[in-house]
């Protein structure tokens, strides 16, 4: 297909890379995918991108179909041109990028480290000049590139680099929410006149007509379809075919390589099993296949295969072809035969693949290989590859203990990999054959793993007591691991599960206690649970002080939940910062979402609101990329603080229905908390108390305290006498178990509010103003000073309530701050509207960033600390001194 014809009709395309060139000049980022089915030209646009560019300034890469389990493969041949910029990379990111491409040893490398060296490297490539990166059929992307390049397109910002893929519309989850442009069909008149180039003689034009309509104008199909017409397909059009057009032209293709000698068809072949287009490793394998040089000339004649500094198939679907048409023994011919010419010392992962798929029954030397391939792919982080290698080698073993050890293995890595859907039947498979005790335990506590990973609410509970109780007699750590994880189930299953809390505590007294932080926590829960917090609370206590941060990051989804039922809000606060930190500096993929959404719920109670979207936003752009989703309560907790009614009930409600959906009753006491804090902060306390009633009818872990403070407030302001008595007693018994000053202070507001006593409101803001719970100690200043004002002490009422006033609307909750201004003007003072200050004009990002700058981190470091390349924070840098009137971060420090 030449460069004229794939473009006829291209205009629209054409101008929107254009443009997208322009602005990458112009020192922006810019990413598109091109979407469109195979043959639609997709190539085309790309090599006309590429030809815009001068001459080492694009760097290409193309996804291979045989290649997909091989981890970071097409991401190593789109950065290998590059490396030559690899020292400019802070040492962690340049140690991680350098394991992964299997430069050099190391660590396995995280992902998020990896996504952020690949970022670094292109911004480096881009400093002097702009830089296209282009990636053909990213639909046979290995999913560890796919992965990583996801990353990165949503993070570059400013660093004057292009990324375009092309994908099939078929893959419609990948690279999601990134810009598209659709490929389509060409226009009738384009497509007519392309048809009419390849048509022989004169057609009917209501063949010609119908032609065009069966392929949709694609230009593919347009200029290979008629090829092979017969002069009744020509007179008829192309009729009664069921296969999809992708189909058809595949099967066009097939045709005329049957058509081809013996010796081309295995040509083509070998080209197709090649994944990277060397053309002298590919003369050496046909050379042991006895295939000469003359076997090329039908092959480029029939312009299927371009054998040049490289080869390139005339299409993909070419390659598609040659493949799938091949008989077993002559694919496993080829692959000998490249498996024979691959070195195995520089290439030992293509060596091993190859001789893997060469090899028709057992081979206990080919399974060996194969796993030494899976270690390496492990140290590298290309888990999904290890398990390929793994399942590959385990088919290949005919040792039933061999067998079962390399299955299991297979198992523990598609598990690591999230592929959670594979594991049961590896599992499976892995158990039919002998397994010591500890492969055993190792079994079900990946079963039960999987279990939570894909029910979170008591759908997960039966399999994971199932396994914890195989588990106790084989490894009781491992046992306590897994009932706590029962639990937590539960809890999470809240009143939408039954009955089983009780089943998971009563089954979970069965197992030893133990002094780990997983054992201390799970006695606290069963106490929790059987006795009541003020049993539990010395238990709780005393696991929350054994959680280490750079050990137990796996507790962190409980942790939060933990120092919330203590009271500790100086744990909260830092435990939630450093999870952060260690998971930034890890790049552990499976943690920092989970880490961001905790810490933001520890900065809305602070009263960091915008800091807390900040890292909302965060988790989101990293599940979108890389998964997992974030924690759905924390962003309605923050609106409902916000108080913007209709953003924060379309939450609220979007919460109450997946919860439903899910089984997770938990999150519906959390969705009727926020509703609670809502209308306070509105206003509107009989719809607070009706909330807080259904929230505190169940007792949730960790939220039920919290709507018993909403109650007593909104039973308080509605004349609910009783009601705020009987909250305020149940809050008494939490409270009273801990000592804390959030707990002191919670209390004391609450026996304010049901006693009218001004020392208990004293006392209130006095505790409350000795955490970092800055919400929590305005609302009580708010409080305070509403009873005030209704003692007719306006003079009094109003030092508390401009208090309240100054610092809620400061932070963003405008539902509370114009209830307190209400309340100023009752007592005569004028209140002025806030005037929204420089401060306020910085985004998220820019408030970390500029934070972060004060502090006196460089632009690498701030770059590695929110997964940016340091050209992006350097130019939301100058941005930021604009909006601030200053000139250096000296200022920035000082304003």
């Amino acid at each position: 297909m030449h460069a004229e014809n794939e473009l006829r009709g291209r205009r629209r395309e054409r101008e929107t890379l254009d443009r997208l060139l322009r602005d990458v000049r112009a020192g922006h980022s810019r990413v598109l995918v091109l979407r469109g089915e195979a043959g639609a030209g997709k190539t085309a646009l790309l090599d006309y991108l590429a030809g815009q560019q001068p001459a080492g300034r694009v760097v290409r890469a193309a996804g291979v179909e045989p290649e997909t389990e091989l981890a970071y493969s097409a991401l190593q041949q789109l950065c290998a041109p590059l490396l030559g910029h690899l020292d400019r990379l802070p040492e962690p990111q340049r140690a991680a990028l350098s394991t992964a491409f299997g430069l050099s040893a190391g660590q396995p490398p995280e992902a998020l480290i990896v996504g952020l060296a690949v970022l670094g490297l292109l911004a480096e490539a881009a400093s002097e000049r702009p830089l296209v990166v282009v990636v053909d059929d990213a639909q046979w992307l290995d999913r560890m590139s796919e992965v990583i390049l996801t990353f990165v397109a949503r993070r570059l910002d400013a660093e004057s680099v292009a990324l375009v893929l092309a994908a099939r519309p078929a893959d419609g989850q990948l690279f999601t929410g990134l810009p598209e442009l659709r490929v389509e069909g060409l226009p009738d008149a384009d497509a007519r006149a392309l048809l009419d180039a390849v048509l022989p003689g004169l057609v009917d034009t209501q063949v010609r007509d119908r032609i065009i309509a069966e392929t949709r104008g694609n230009p593919l199909a347009l200029l290979e379809l008629p090829r092979e017409m017969s002069a009744a397909e020509l007179t008829f059009g192309f009729g009664g075919s069921s296969s999809s057009l992708v189909s058809r032209v595949e099967e066009s293709f097939g045709r005329r390589i049957a058509a081809l000698p013996d010796d081309t068809r295995r040509l083509l072949l070998a080209a197709a099993v090649e994944p990277v287009g060397n053309v002298v490793l590919l003369w050496r394998a046909l050379d042991r296949l006895g295939v000469g040089p003359g076997a090329a000339e039908p092959a480029e004649a029939a312009g299927l295969i371009e054998l040049g500094a490289r080869a390139r198939f005339r299409h993909p679907l070419v390659r598609s072809a040659a493949w799938r048409a091949a008989e077993p023994a002559d694919l496993r011919a080829v692959h000998q035969a490249l498996a024979d010419v691959t070195d195995a010392d520089q290439e030992p992962d293509r060596h091993a693949w190859h001789r893997a798929h060469a090899t028709a029954g057992p081979d206990a030397d080919v399974a060996a290989e194969l796993e030494r391939s899976a270690s390496r792919a492990l140290a590298r982080g290309g888990r999904a590859a290890a398990a390929s290698f793994l399942e590959r080698a385990a088919q290949l073993t005919l040792d039933p203990a061999a067998r079962s050890a390399r299955t299991l293995a297979a198992a523990q890595a598609r598990f690591a990999s999230g592929a959670f859907a594979q594991v049961g039947a590896l599992l499976a498979a892995a158990e039919l054959g002998p397994l010591d005790p500890t492969q055993q335990a190792t079994a079900e506590r990946l079963r039960a793993r999987v279990a939570f990973a894909q029910h979170t609410g008591s759908a997960a509970i039966p399999p994971l007591l199932d396994a914890a109780a195989r588990l106790t007699a084989w490894d009781p750590v491992a046992a306590r691991e897994t009932y706590l994880t029962a639990i937590g189930a539960a809890v999470n299953a809240g009143r939408l599960g039954g009955d089983a809390l009780p089943r998971a505590v009563a089954a979970a007294t069965g197992v030893p206690p133990g002094d780990e932080p997983a054992g201390l926590l799970l006695s606290g829960l069963i106490t929790w649970h059987r006795d009541g917090i003020a049993a539990a609370a010395p238990l709780l206590i005393r696991a929350a002080g054994a959680i280490g941060e750079d050990r137990d990051l796996d507790l962190l989804w409980l942790t939060g939940m933990v120092v919330n039922e203590i009271w500790d809000d100086a744990a909260f606060l830092d435990r939630t910062e450093r999870a952060i930190s260690r998971a930034r500096a890890e790049g552990t993929l499976s943690l920092l979402p989970t880490a961001l959404t905790f810490r933001a719920t520890a900065l809305t109670y602070a009263g960091r609101f915008a800091d807390a979207a900040g890292l909302l936003d965060e988790a989101g752009a990293l599940a979108q990329a890389i998964g997992p989703s974030p924690h759905p309560a924390t962003a309605v907790i923050l609106a409902a603080h916000q108080g913007r009614a209709e953003p924060a009930l379309e939450l609220i409600g979007a919460l109450t229905a997946d919860a439903r959906a899910g089984g997770a009753g938990w999150l519906l006491g959390v969705a009727e908390y926020s509703r609670a804090v809502l209308h306070n902060g509105l206003g509107n306390y009989p719809e607070a108390l009706a909330a807080a009633r259904v929230a505190t009818e169940f007792d949730d872990f960790a939220v039920t305290q919290w709507a018993l403070v909403e109650m007593v407030e909104a039973a308080a302001r509605t004349g609910e006498e009783g009601l705020a008595a009987q909250a305020r007693d149940r809050l008494a018994a939490r409270t009273g178990a801990v000592g804390t000053p959030w707990a002191r202070g919670t209390q004391a507001l609450a026996d304010a509010l049901t006693s009218g006593s001004e020392q208990h409101y004293r006392d209130a803001v006095d505790a409350l103003a000795a955490t970092r719970l800055t919400v929590q100690e305005a609302r009580a200043r708010l409080l305070y000073g509403e009873w005030l004002r209704r003692e007719n002490r306006r003079g009094d009422a109003r030092d508390q309530l401009r208090a309240a006033h100054e610092t809620l609307a400061a932070i963003g909750a405008d539902g509370f701050a114009d209830r307190a201004g209400r309340e100023l003007l009752a007592t005569g003072e004028t209140v002025r509207r806030r005037i929204a200050g420089v401060r306020e004009e910085l985004t998220a990002q820019e408030t970390q960033i500029a934070r972060l700058a004060a502090a006196g981190r460089t632009n690498p470091e701030i770059g590695s600390a929110l997964f940016l390349s340091p050209r992006t924070v350097e130019w939301h840098l100058r941005k930021i001194f604009a909006k601030l009137g200053v000139t250096s971060r000296r200022e920035l420090t000082a304003s």
